[in-house]
């Protein structure tokens, strides 16, 4: 749909089939095709390492500004039920380091939205409690909770706009800290979580717990420290306000669900880790003394169920549970140890390592490169893949040779609705450029975003609707909509610094219009509604069908195709394929030329 942040640059090597140049005879006139803009457009909100952010009297030092933390990650939004404006928005940032202003370890950043007249977003200058003002606010974590370590995902709850931080990598000890936390002295928890207040911890087992913040001040509530200490990425609360299903990334990573006793108060309440092979109800209970601090090998003894990198985690409207395991390219050293002590494996795993020819996926060659998205089924209480990643490759062909269809290291993960429709938003955060990740010889990794309509009963990857992409080198991840519908934020994260500004600089922005998206136009045409739109003109002519919203061109044939600019060079070549998506593209005059030498003239508006 969206190419602004795409640099990706297009092979325009020599191939065998295409000329690099084409020449249009002098009063040949080629069949037009009009591909007219996409309703939805891109805005730029936050640049980090540029804007500067409102702090508060950190550290013995005044309360000022500062420029604001790199490597954008979750990102938060609470609808502002008051009418003044549209919600706050929270990013994370997974950027480490010691600041006297901005508090030592990780970070996250709020700002407030309303929503212009030409559909775009305007952040509100604002005043908080504390006496801060202005637009963007550093979150104090040193004076109320305690540093965090790398804020990664999170949780923004779909019922109340309550927002939680996930404190990612794991640390275990002081020394792992250290890099950018100056004070290692024990901590001791101000905590209103009952057992809590008082409780004295080494410094570094104050991190990697899911922390709640306020986002109307810009301040931490609490450590979430009931929720267990895990590699915290993802999480979602559902509808209930009760439950909160917990993805830690890690291998092995366990899926977790905590059960508060009250609606809304998850302070009390009982965690539990999801065990596919228990009898009955499918999860374990996590409560005996020192569980909490040591969650992993609790739940290892309990034989819970084992994951290969569980990242985000979202919910349906029917509350099915989504999660992406990201995957660890040979994760069999990985998770062996845990596997010896009790933890097991889903049969999903063990079936796919022996059908790759592996006795277990203990192995430590059993592959996992690609990743996939899981389904759990409230109502079944039982785990499924919902889609595999991939496909499949021995190597990395050619961009020429590039699959149109491609899912690798699948990380973000939400639901947006368009029109009456729900559908995941996948986004990458590739574990490598081999295997078919990125095609062979690109200069870095671009991870990409994709639409899959939640309505299809059993999605392949030929369901995947391409949205956008980031800058080279970067992560794309934190997506979520807006409150009011119109809007998708996303994060581009840690890019190549060699990219023009601001794409060189991690970043939070928007994609607009979304209320003007008809779902019918997000559909890719099928093999038969190719030949029945062909069947309309001539069957044996090449026609293509140009999709403004996807910013993609559907061929009635499959067929190698080169594209050529206004002046007659090559831009772009795909083999074997009947779509190509055109995102890349600035507007202009095209030319696309088939296998068998057909020519049509496109127009990119």
């Amino acid at each position: 749909m969206l190419a602004a942040l795409f640099f990706g640059a297009a092979n325009v090597n020599a191939q065998k089939l295409f000329d690099n140049e084409i020449q249009i005879p002098a009063g040949y006139q080629p069949v037009e095709v009009v591909l007219p803009p996409s309703p939805l457009s891109l805005q730029v909100l936050f640049v980090g390492g540029t804007d500067l952010v409102q702090t508060t009297p950190t550290y013995g030092n005044p309360a000022g500004q500062q420029v604001a933390k790199e490597w954008h990650d979750f990102i938060g939004f609470t609808p502002d039920n008051t009418g003044q404006s549209l919600g706050w928005v929270t990013v994370n940032h997974e950027m480490i380091f010691s600041d006297d202003k901005l508090g030592d370890g990780g970070g996250m950043t709020v700002f407030r939205v309303k929503r212009a007249a030409d559909g775009s977003l305007e952040i509100v200058d604002q005043t908080l409690a504390d006496g801060r003002s202005g637009r963007f606010f550093n979150v104090d974590f040193a004076n109320t909770v305690g540093e965090t370590g790398m804020n990664c995902g999170g949780i923004s709850s779909q019922v109340d706009g309550r927002i939680w931080t996930a404190e990612e990598w794991f640390r275990s000890n002081n020394a792992s800290i250290a890099s950018g936390v100056r004070d290692t002295t024990d901590f001791t928890v101000n905590s209103d979580i009952p057992g809590w207040n008082g409780v004295k911890l080494k410094k570094f087992q104050n991190f990697n717990w899911m922390v709640e913040i306020d986002p109307r001040e810009a301040k931490a509530i609490r450590k979430q420290y009931n929720w267990g200490r895990q590699p915290f990425e993802g999480g979602v609360i559902e509808p209930s306000n009760r439950l909160v299903y917990l993805g830690p990334d890690d291998t092995p990573g366990f899926l977790g669900m905590f059960v508060s006793n009250t609606p809304g108060d998850f302070n009390k309440g009982t965690l539990f880790v999801y065990k596919h092979d228990k009898p009955g109800y499918n999860w374990v209970p996590i409560w005996e003394d020192g569980s909490m601090l040591e969650h992993k090998k609790f739940a290892t003894q309990k034989g819970a169920t084992m994951f290969n990198r569980i990242e985000w985690v979202t919910m349906d409207k029917l509350n099915n549970v989504y999660f992406t395991e990201t995957g660890l390219d040979k994760p069999g050293n990985a998770w062996a140890d845990e596997n010896a002590l009790g933890a097991v494996h889903d049969p999903y795993h063990v079936q796919r390592a022996q059908a790759l020819g592996f006795t277990s996926p203990n192995d430590p060659n059993y592959p996992d490169y690609y990743g996939r998205i899981w389904k759990y089924d409230p109502v079944k209480d039982t785990c499924t893949v919902y889609l595999e990643g991939g496909p499949a490759l021995s190597s990395s062909p050619s961009e020429a040779d590039y699959p149109e269809v491609h899912l690798s290291n699948p990380d973000g993960l939400t639901i947006v609705n368009i029109g009456d429709k729900q559908y995941l938003l996948i986004q990458e955060d590739l574990n490598g450029s081999s295997f078919g990740r990125m095609p062979s010889g690109a200069p870095l990794i671009i991870c990409e975003a994709f639409l899959l309509d939640l309505s299809i009963q059993n999605p392949t990857l030929n369901d995947l609707i391409r949205l956008t992409a980031t800058p080279v080198g970067a992560e794309i991840t934190g997506a979520i909509q807006t409150s009011d519908g119109k809007s998708i934020l996303i994060n581009s994260q840690h890019p190549n610094t060699n990219n023009p500004f601001p794409y060189n600089h991690s970043l939070t922005f928007a994609i607009n219009g979304l209320d003007k998206v008809n779902p019918n136009d997000l559909k890719k045409p099928k093999a038969f509604d190719r030949v029945e739109m062909a069947s309309e003109a001539n069957a044996d002519a090449f026609t293509v069908y140009p999709n403004p919203t996807a910013r993609m061109v559907y061929m009635n044939q499959v067929t190698d195709v080169a594209i050529f600019d206004s002046n007659g060079k090559r831009v772009m070549v795909r083999r074997n394929t009947s779509e190509v998506d055109v995102s890349a593209l600035t507007a202009g005059v095209y030319y696309i030329q088939n296998a068998q030498g057909s020519i049509l003239k496109l127009v990119i508006q």
